[in-house]
């Protein structure tokens, strides 16, 4: 079973599956290429082999040459879900915490450019870096707001969360009209603008406010 930490507590989350949303920040939906406006999100999945805990060296994939970073809000889910109201999304909030999508971009861009699925360029080991959860409510949440992600000590990422153009109950509702979400579901929400790559000896340190860090080393590529 795959398990991240709590913060403050012994006893780990078991997580059940790592759901990522696409293009959820206007300014990074510009910068990829791609119209601001709101639209339907889109979701896609890491196994459970993505995830990668806080202190950990993250290994860039020998078949990348261009890895991302993608400062993102992870949002834990404990109630059973399918068809639920924005209310009943608020309610199944359990935790949040601070995550890297670490995106292969050339594998990602040459996948889309033949029409073909992207999962490798996303759902690669160690691709979902998270801090460790800080256990509280919908309600507790909305005390944070800024994310941040440093490298080597500059910041290359800022952003408040509640500039997605999709909120934290809208995509948990949308998300629930076409899966069963269970308790154990960790949602990764999107990135704000200023994704970028990561080179062997870096440093990446992800913060939400003070309440969650997570700090990753980048580490030379594996060969085959």
């Amino acid at each position: 079973m795959t398990e991240l930490a709590i913060a403050d507590r012994d006893t780990p989350w078991p997580v059940t599956r790592i759901i990522c949303i696409g293009r959820n920040y206007r300014e990074h939906a510009r910068e990829m290429g791609h119209n601001p406006e709101r639209a339907t999100p889109f979701f896609f999945f890491k196994p459970a082999t993505a995830l990668l805990a806080h202190g950990e060296v993250f290994t860039c994939p020998w078949f990348s040459k261009e890895v991302h970073h993608e400062l993102e809000l992870v949002i834990a889910i404990d109630q059973t879900l399918q068809g639920a109201n924005e209310q009943q999304a608020r309610e199944a909030v359990s935790g949040f915490a601070v995550g890297l999508d670490m995106t292969c971009r050339d594998i990602q861009r040459e996948a889309k450019a033949e029409g073909r699925p992207w999962e490798l360029a996303k759902g690669f080991d160690g691709s979902a870096p998270c801090s460790a959860l800080q256990l509280g409510r919908y309600r507790d949440l909305e005390a944070t707001d800024r994310l941040t992600l440093t490298r080597n000590g500059t910041i290359v990422q800022q952003g408040s969360w509640r500039d997605m153009i999709w909120s934290v109950p809208e995509l948990i509702s949308e998300l629930s009209r076409y899966i069963t979400l269970a308790p154990g579901d960790l949602l990764f929400t999107g990135t704000p603008a200023g994704v970028g790559p990561v080179q062997p000896g870096d440093q990446l340190v992800a913060t939400l406010d003070d309440f969650c860090e997570l700090s990753v080393t980048v580490a030379e590529q594996l060969s085959t």
